[in-house]
């Protein structure tokens, strides 16, 4: 977005300012903490951009769900939003386009001086949420070209993860998807399932060749989301295509809303899972590298829904098979999913159904996906730990 770059070249204007924003690790790349030694940041994810200023005690990590942030931005001291909109249609209203997640909980408020910077880049979608142009107090005009994102080679693992995971998707079930590798190989293994429907945080690319591919079901409303991240060709079919509903946060995460969607089947991706069930989506080697996200409101959703599948997914193994991501124990400092909260757990070598299952049978049943290396390690170190439960 401009004003990042407008911020980057004029550091001096973000002295004394305390920046608040969802940032999204690999996406949203600019550190404006960093950008002068009296800035500082308040976010819900945390990211290698971003561990300098976090270390110098200039950002504030906050550990909160989408739901939670919602609820955050309704009340948090704030003094103004600026909002990404499209050009004013001859109502007079602009568009929030591909980007509606949480922007409306700060322009809802009466209390925040509003900054609209209009862009001709922005599409207008038929169902995404709209406001006056003249409820804004600054008007800016930024054609820089909206964000691309492309998770780049994606690995044979992936595939072979994504085949496992499509195998639980059942014709005319509702999606949704976490943002990265395993989006992107899913999607491309959906083109052989008919009438699925989407209601997601954030989609990219591959939705449109799942539509191409006649995956997803017609009409109104098939493709509920909160942002649409990925290239020209996606952002121009949301723009036209009656399919694509764009919602706040307060919508696409709502546990009340999830819970009444018809097989209601959340994927999303954790970095580790140990044999009771409990998953690690947030550290790496003990440092806070990402956030909570949306990843358990999803999953409770799904829990509730009828027909619904909570699916958590990881590669077996990490440092080129050197270690095991199906653990004994999590070391993490905190636990990002509880393992009441987990329904299947997929690797590349199979599918481990938790629903319901003791907790011996859960841990015979995720050594069973692990990667056949370390599955002796963790039979020991299961009947270790079971012993003193």
């Amino acid at each position: 977005m401009g004003l990042a770059k407008f911020l980057v070249s004029e550091p001096a204007r973000a002295a004394g300012a305390t920046f608040l924003g969802v940032w999204i690790p690999g996406v949203n790349r600019t550190d404006y903490s960093g950008l002068h030694p009296e800035a500082c940041a308040e976010l819900i994810f945390q990211s290698s951009d971003f561990r300098p200023s976090f270390e110098a005690g200039r950002s504030a990590f906050r550990p909160l769900s989408y739901g939670q942030a919602w609820r955050w931005l309704e009340t948090a001291s704030i003094d103004a939003a600026f909002a990404l909109v499209s050009p004013a249609d001859d109502q007079g209203l602009v568009c929030l386009g591909v980007s509606a997640d949480f922007t409306p909980a700060v322009l809802a408020r009466d209390d925040v001086r509003k900054i609209a910077i209009i862009s001709r880049a922005m599409p207008a979608p038929r169902d995404a949420p709209r406001f006056p142009l003249a409820s804004f107090d600054l008007v800016i005009q930024d054609d820089a070209p909206l964000l691309t994102y492309d998770c780049g080679a994606i690995s044979s693992v992936f595939d072979e993860i994504a085949s496992w995971v499509v195998s639980l998707v059942e014709d005319g079930a509702t999606l949704q998807f976490g943002l990265g590798n395993l989006q992107f190989a899913v999607l491309r293994e959906l083109r052989r399932k008919r009438d699925l429907r989407i209601h997601s945080g954030m989609i990219t690319d591959p939705v449109a060749d799942a539509i191409k591919a006649g995956a997803i079901a017609a009409g109104p409303s098939a493709i509920v989301a909160g942002v649409a991240l990925g290239g020209p060709e996606l952002y121009a079919l949301c723009a036209r295509d009656a399919r694509f509903s764009f919602r706040s946060v307060a919508e696409t995460h709502d546990i009340g809303i999830l819970s009444k969607l018809d097989r209601f089947t959340a994927i999303n991706s954790v970095i580790e899972v140990d044999l009771f069930g409990q998953a690690n989506g947030e550290f790496i080697d003990g440092r806070q590298m990402s956030g909570a996200g949306g990843l358990v409101d999803f999953l409770r959703g799904a829990a509730r829904s009828p027909g619904g599948k909570p699916i958590v997914a990881l590669p077996s193994t990490a440092r080129r098979g050197a270690t095991s991501r199906i653990v004994p124990k999590l070391t993490a400092p905190a636990t990002t999913v509880a393992r009441a909260d987990v329904g299947f757990v997929v690797t590349e070598h199979g599918v481990a159904d938790l629903r319901g299952a003791s907790i011996e049978e859960r841990a015979l049943a995720l050594i069973a996906i692990a990667d056949p290396t370390h599955r002796d390690d963790l039979k020991s170190a299961w009947r270790r730990m079971a012993s003193e439960l």
